[in-house]
């Protein structure tokens, strides 16, 4: 049974099904608003900016009503009743009149079932769930699975959510006790406690058993839903993960971070949408129409000079744009006159308060930039170079010793990049360097336990966000994620078939939700924890097609995708048991609810674009991957959604690939280029913008790909594969009173026969001493 229900005396173990899209919504999460269309500089209407706040998770009682599908409503009643036969004593069912009663009291539950142990005994019942054979053989060999196969593993995923997603986030009314009990929680749940591994490497293995079709059985939308607050609870959230990361640049001897990202991209505003081909062409027959004193050369540009939407409203920007149009007609270049570049205009003081300009990033520089860029100009003007010397400048020209000192001025070591160092140093002195203390932090703990089946779970997760992608076609060979969805009677009635096709678009929603959280969050919490963790996560990631099954599922009407209205407010919990059901007609299912937006949709893409760019950052061969797949047209068209935090990914891996995208392609796109400058960090030496870089060479996938596995396989096995160390680095002990004094264990029948022993292998062999002596 599972925890909930209402106002009683005692414990209150409620059973039921607890979803949630109402109440109280927990301070930090994002609002379906939307500002009102405005009209830009052209005269067209924009669409408006979506306001939503990028979270850990959605609202509490959305959160919970996306556990559920509707096809189980009916087991509330079901478990009404079990409930009132079971404990008719002291306990209440269903007395609570409002969502936030239903919060209040099911927390406090839940604190009662944690203190006698509850958990505990939830997950031996799923062990024996997990292992039960004869389950498992009856739904292989059915036609069809529905929710009638999966009973006994709802119930028990259900109650463990409910503790997992209560638990994990703390409330102002909490008894000290309680904060005490949610810490140790916390800790027990990331512990190798559960057949000496965590909590998630049961699930993980739940995943990988279903996609290997001998567990078709299993609800895998609430596995997922579990695995990812899990991790989210034992890991930490995205504001953890940020602090966590700061602790750690201290304590490696670090700067701080330049800039918090988390509030950079909270105060970003959305860029308008690259205009299409019929939006260009009414710009330009209302120009014809206008009187206009341009030069005929620039008409050509105008189609792209759109009104920069970064601006500050105010009446200086058109005379500012005009003034840089015509500021460098008959100018001369200053050494041709033989002057000092004279320095900057300055504006009144005023000016610089009404109209803030400016960057949002700080930029950055690797010292790897820094070699390079000294490397080619020892190489230009003295003819030799020295390697990774970085501070000898003699016989360079003065404004190389600027840009230097500028370099130097913006140089950011990544904690990375210090890890990478240090894994060299294990690995080139391996007994002076002494054994490494590896801190046993959750994330440690993790990965230690996903590491013997890392691939396999990598995958499995891939495979099931294939099958729930919206643009994915149904094939007989696809794994079937539907089996917790599907009513044991299919509908009869065009009503109940409209209920069923938004509950399985909705089911498989909410599955692309989970999967793209926990990817992402294993994927930063590794990296913080160890680089070649990451890398080890995201090696596996791209040799499962990952990067082309990212962009598959972008190539879609995205717009459509995350304004999409798969839900029926009504039926959400805990709204479905708290009011009166209305009855329910097809006009009322088509029209969906009133929000603006998804949040799901918008999170689960912002999460997949967020991986795209952790899985390609820095990797030459991956960024041609991008290039080869043909993802700018795709990426430029999610340029559509007015939301800075989506569009700042996209302009990421738009900014990695446009020097291979021709000059053509930076021509027509210029809007975009300009959003990409003023979005995105700089790097100060990178030639993002042109092809002329280094990095536009002819790449080689496999030979990449291939020593950076070899990086990885050296650390986990020096770190992780102790007995099969090499045999060169152990110690050999070379006294001979401590070799003759070790107790060495003999058999049995060696003891009884010692005597013939030494009469057949030492006094009868003859021994020539002189040999010896050689």
């Amino acid at each position: 049974m599972e925890p909930g229900g209402g106002p009683g005396p005692g414990p209150i173990p409620v059973p039921g099904n607890n979803k949630g899209r109402g109440g109280a919504a927990a301070p930090g999460r994002g609002r379906d608003l939307a500002r009102p269309p405005r009209k830009d500089s052209e005269g067209y209407s924009e669409s408006p900016d979506l306001e939503f706040e990028y979270a850990d998770t959605d609202k509490w009682t959305a959160e919970l009503s996306e556990l559920y599908s509707y096809t189980e409503g009916p087991e509330f009643l079901l478990n009404r009743k079990c409930f009132e036969e079971d404990f008719r004593i002291h306990s209440t069912f269903g007395e609570c009149s409002s969502e936030a009663e239903v919060q209040a009291w099911m927390r406090y539950n839940i604190f009662l079932l944690l203190e006698v142990g509850t958990f505990n005994a939830l997950v031996e019942l799923l062990n024996m769930e997990i292992d039960n054979s004869a389950a498992c053989s009856s739904a292989v060999r059915k036609p069809a699975i529905s929710l009638a196969d999966s009973t006994d593993l709802r119930v028990l995923l259900n109650i463990m959510y409910l503790i997992v997603e209560t638990v994990r986030q703390e409330a102002e009314g909490d008894k000290p006790e309680w904060k005490s009990m949610r810490q140790t929680f916390r800790a027990e749940l990331g512990a190798p406690l559960y057949n000496n591994e965590p909590f998630s490497v049961m699930l993980f293995g739940m995943v990988t058993k279903f996609c290997s079709g001998h567990a078709p059985h299993f609800p895998m939308k609430k596995v997922l839903l579990l695995l990812w607050k899990t991790v989210l609870c034992t890991l930490g959230g995205f504001e953890e993960l940020q602090s966590m990361k700061a602790e750690k640049r201290e304590m490696l001897g670090l700067p701080p971070l330049p800039e918090d990202s988390i509030q950079v991209i909270r105060n970003m505003r959305a860029a308008s949408p690259p205009a299409s081909a019929s939006d260009l062409i009414e710009q330009q027959q209302k120009r014809g129409r206008r009187e206009h004193k341009a030069l005929i050369k620039q008409d050509n540009l105008d189609a792209f000079n759109e009104r920069d939407p970064y601006k500050a409203d105010d009446s200086r920007e058109e005379e500012e744009e005009n003034d840089d149009d015509n500021s460098l007609e008959g100018e001369t270049f200053p050494l041709e006159r033989d002057e000092v570049m004279p320095p900057p205009t300055q504006h009144p003081p005023s000016d610089r308060i009404t109209c803030p300009k400016g960057l949002p990033w700080a930029p950055k520089v690797r010292e790897k930039d820094i070699e390079m860029f000294l490397e080619s100009s020892r190489s230009k003007f003295i003819g030799y170079t020295l390697g990774s010397d970085t501070n000898t400048v003699v016989g360079l020209p003065r404004p190389i010793h600027e840009s230097i000192r500028t370099l130097k001025l913006h140089k950011y070591t990544s904690i990375a990049e210090v890890q990478v160092h240090m894994e060299e140093e294990y690995l080139r002195s391996p007994l002076s360097g002494g054994e490494e203390e590896v801190e046993q932090v959750p994330a440690e703990i993790l990965y230690q336990g996903l590491l013997p089946s890392l691939p396999q779970y990598m995958i499995a997760l891939l495979k099931i966000l294939l099958a729930a992608a919206p643009t994915s076609k149904a094939k007989t060979d696809s794994i079937n994620i539907l089996a917790d969805v599907l009513p044991e009677e299919m509908p009869t009635t065009v009503l109940q078939s409209m209920k069923l096709g938004v509950d399985v678009n909705r089911h498989k929603e909410i599955i692309v939700k989970a999967i793209s959280a926990v990817l992402l969050l294993l994927l930063k919490h590794f990296k913080l924890n160890h680089i070649y963790q990451f890398e080890y996560m995201a090696q596996h990631l791209v040799f499962a097609n990952c990067i082309p099954l990212i962009l598959k599922f972008f190539n879609q009407n995205i717009m459509s995708y995350i304004t999409a209205k798969n839900s029926i407010s009504v039926l959400d919990y805990p709204s479905c048991v708290v009011h009166e059901l209305p009855e329910l007609t097809a006009e009322s299912l088509e029209a969906g609810d009133n929000n603006q937006f998804c949040w799901r949709n918008l999170f689960s893409c912002i999460n997949l674009l967020r991986i795209l760019n952790k899985l390609t950052k820095w990797k030459h061969s991956r960024t041609m991957m991008l290039v080869v797949f043909k993802s700018a047209p795709i990426l430029k068209r999610a340029l559509k959604v007015k939301q800075a935090m989506m569009q700042l990914y996209v302009l990421k891996l738009l900014k990695v690939q446009t020097k291979y995208l021709g000059r053509q392609w930076r021509k027509s796109n210029m809007k975009t280029m300009s959003a990409i400058y003023q979005k995105v960090r700089h790097r100060l030496n990178d030639d993002w913008a042109y092809g002329n870089d280094l990095d536009a060479r002819p790449w080689d996938f496999q030979a990449e790909e291939c020593a950076l596995r070899a990086s990885i396989e050296r650390f986990n096995s020096r770190r992780y594969d102790r007995a099969h160390g090499n045999p060169d680095f152990v110690p050999v002990d070379n006294c001979l009173q401590s070799v003759l004094g070790q107790r060495v264990e003999l058999p049995e029948d060696f003891q009884l026969n010692y005597d013939l022993w030494l009469e057949r292998e030492v006094f009868s062999r003859p021994i020539s001493w002189e040999e010896l002596l050689q």
